[in-house]
């Protein structure tokens, strides 16, 4: 990944910079006001932490990315797989009738300029999608529950059913979370893996020392934008594990769950 801003509170993909029609970021744990977990650059409303705090660091989110943000669209997130469509009639809506609409969505997806589509994690996988013939981005929360689920083969023929999206045009970024060696799992997460289809040749390793099965979500992930018809070269992995670098990066096993979160967002310029 590259730095975005000078202080590194934003991160992001080279894979993406080279298309100017498109603005993505990815938060990291420096240069907000928020204190202890949450410290410091949490900018999730669906957090414990203060809503002065939240306001805070989003604020500086939009002074420091240098973009034209009209808007944050973030969901409430479940593990699940459900996608929404951001068009123009959700703007339409009153804010209520939005929230309502955001919640249990673990993936958007949009082509209006100026709206940022994003997701929230710590630890687990975020997805950056976006076509670059159509100009439609998508930000997907790729928990272990929604990778079982296929959520990335779900938003992908989501856009294409939508918008005619097709694999071969698509550039997709995975994000910092948990790796291979630090996410350790129970035999029933195993199995869940392995009744739903994965090659668990590829994406799991047995440690002799432990008996534990550790699972590879960033191949996971990989396998399952390779299979929507996405070429490998189109594919950036940011290879960066949150549990071993939590100076950095949220972790919710680190940390515990009642702490900040990573925001990755994506859009459309003006």
């Amino acid at each position: 990944m590259i730095s975005l801003t000078k202080d590194k509170e934003l991160k992001g993909y080279k894979s993406l910079t080279v298309y100017p029609e498109v603005a993505h970021f990815v938060t990291t744990r420096h240069g907000g006001v928020s204190e202890g977990t949450y410290g410091s650059f949490n900018c999730s409303p669906y957090t414990k932490d203060s809503c002065i705090n939240v306001n805070c660091n989003q604020n500086k989110l939009f002074q420091i990315t240098g973009h034209q943000i009209k808007e944050l669209v973030i969901p409430e997130q479940k593990h699940g797989s459900a996608s929404l469509v951001v068009d123009e009639s959700f703007f339409k809506e009153s804010l209520e009738v939005r929230r309502t609409l955001l919640r249990g969505i673990d993936a958007l997806i949009t082509n209006v300029p100026g709206y940022c589509v994003c997701v929230t994690t710590a630890d687990c996988v975020p997805v950056l999608l976006y076509d670059r013939r159509l100009q439609v981005v998508a930000a997907v929360h790729a928990g272990w529950k929604g990778t079982v689920q296929h959520i990335v083969s779900s938003v992908m023929e989501h856009m294409s059913r939508n918008f005619g999206t097709r694999g071969a045009d698509v550039v997709a970024c995975i994000g910092p979370s948990i790796s291979l060696e630090s996410f350790e799992v129970g035999d029933e997460v195993y199995e869940a893996f392995k009744e739903s289809g994965f090659d668990m040749s590829i994406i799991s390793t047995k440690k002799r020392k432990t008996g534990k099965h550790h699972i590879d979500l960033w191949e996971a992930n990989r396998s399952e934008l390779l299979y929507a018809g996405i070429p490998a070269g189109q594919i950036e992995v940011a290879g960066i594990c949150t549990y071993i670098h939590q100076d950095d990066f949220f972790s919710a096993r680190r940390l515990g769950i009642d702490s900040g979160r990573i925001l990755s967002g994506i859009m459309i310029r003006k």
